[in-house]
């Protein structure tokens, strides 16, 4: 998957929640806790890629995949998982910081 520019500034919170099976109410408490845990997760990932550190790439990636897809936040976590397959093939030509950058603007317009 290319690397998309996806905007989730304007969440639908009552359609989020039938997705998820939750109620309404739930979904910005979910949102917050995404956004308080992606910080960290983005710093890890960084520092991750200066290093080439490719099994902690992994690991941050595959985090940021699965609380992405849990919310729904599919381009999110498609690119989040390209990362993660690259890294866990080492591959030292694929793009990490590009995709990183990706992310970060994407997660950039969630509000909770």
């Amino acid at each position: 998957m290319p690397i998309t520019d996806p905007d989730y500034s304007q969440l639908n919170h009552d359609e989020m929640a039938k997705e998820i099976g939750l109620k309404a109410k739930h979904i910005p408490m979910l949102v917050g806790s995404f956004l308080e845990e992606s910080g960290p997760l983005q710093t890890r990932l960084e520092d991750a890629i200066a290093n080439s550190d490719y099994s902690e790439i992994q690991s941050s990636a595959h985090s940021i995949k699965g609380s992405a897809g849990n919310l729904r936040f599919q381009e999110l976590a498609e690119m989040a998982k390209e990362i993660e397959h690259a890294a866990a093939e080492s591959d030292t030509s694929f793009e990490y910081a590009l995709y990183l950058e990706a992310i970060k603007k994407a997660i950039s317009t969630i509000s909770a």
